[in-house]
């Protein structure tokens, strides 16, 4: 399913094409047929389970990995090129820090590996690490060492950003640091591909959303074409209610259920007519309906409908994320 900014206009040049991407290990299929864009300016987030292909749809889109079939260009070229890997910044949630180096130490030797590139010292200051501190990469805390790394996938001041897991273990002042510089980088024009199970990240941070599951793309689009404006009526009231009742009232387009102790979803196309209809049936049951709300469909409900809607798959892949 392709909902909203999902469905691309042929032309804008996109920065990153991944086109009918295929990655199998021996007999198991890690991915099968995945196929989306990310353009200039725009920060799309890969979202799914772990085994749900996104490490493998990221290591083969950097060039760590050999697809097995299917065509991923970026500058429209071979990801793998000079031309664009000095384009490209990445930064992995494992790895990619010399332990026993310290981080200003670190980010110079790296700048040296560019053309040209940013000035460490102003990248540790933006991530909120002092450049003279003196302190081993390995001695940092986790999320110190994470700031590093976006530090170090930043040198080459990219048009192309690989960020996986970029606020792991980071605190919650730090995080909206690094939030606002990731946004900045978007703002400047970078192209930045987000794999992340911080779905405040996702909330935060991304232009769409490309759902993977068994493998295979199943959703994408903006965040609110893919969870709706206004797609739940939730209240808490009497548990055991007869919903089957409501669920006349409402009509075949709407969905009610109980998810026990009381709590009672409608699912839907939200209006003030369902509202109504829905208090009217209270008021036949002899009950007050209790934290009356309206909302969206959060993503976490999105990627559990999801894996849910696909659990049969008889190939889904046996992969780590």
């Amino acid at each position: 399913m392709q909902i909203g900014s999902g469905l691309y206009s042929a032309a804008v040049a996109a920065t990153l094409e991944v086109s009918q991407l295929c990655v199998r290990y021996t007999d198991i299929t890690a991915v099968s047929g995945v196929s989306f864009r990310v353009n200039p300016g725009e920060i799309v987030a890969l979202l799914g389970a772990n085994g749900a292909g996104k490490t493998s749809t990221l290591e083969s889109c950097i060039g760590l990995r050999r697809p097995t079939s299917g065509h991923i260009t970026a500058f429209g070229s071979d990801p793998t090129s000079i031309s664009a890997r000095v384009r490209t910044g990445v930064m992995l949630q494992t790895g990619g820090l010399y332990p026993s180096a310290r981080p200003l130490a670190w980010l110079e030797y790296l700048a040296r590996l560019y053309p040209t590139s940013a000035t460490p010292r102003d990248l540790l200051e933006a991530v909120g690490i002092d450049p003279t501190r003196r302190t081993t990469n390995r001695r940092l805390s986790g999320g110190e060492q994470q700031r590093v790394k976006l530090a170090a996938a930043l040198l080459p001041r990219p048009d192309l950003l690989y960020l996986d897991e970029p606020t792991a273990g980071v605190d919650l002042v730090a995080r909206r640091s690094l939030v606002d510089l990731v946004r900045a980088q978007a703002q400047r024009g970078a192209a930045i591909l987000l794999t992340t199970h911080l779905l405040t990240d996702v909330d935060d941070l991304a232009d769409r959303v490309v759902v993977l599951d068994s493998g295979r793309v199943r959703a994408q689009g903006t965040l609110d074409a893919l969870t709706g404006a206004t797609q739940a009526l939730r209240f808490t009231a009497t548990p055991g209610l007869a919903i089957a009742s409501l669920q006349a009232d409402l009509g075949s387009g709407l969905r009610v259920s109980e998810g026990g102790a009381g709590n009672y979803l409608i699912e839907g196309h939200v209006t003030p007519d369902v509202l109504a209809t829905a208090t009217a049936w209270c008021a036949r049951m002899g009950v007050m309906p209790q934290g009356l709300t309206s909302s969206r469909h959060s993503l976490e409900e999105l990627l559990s409908t999801t894996a849910a809607e696909h659990s049969s798959d008889n190939d889904s892949p046996e992969e780590s994320t």
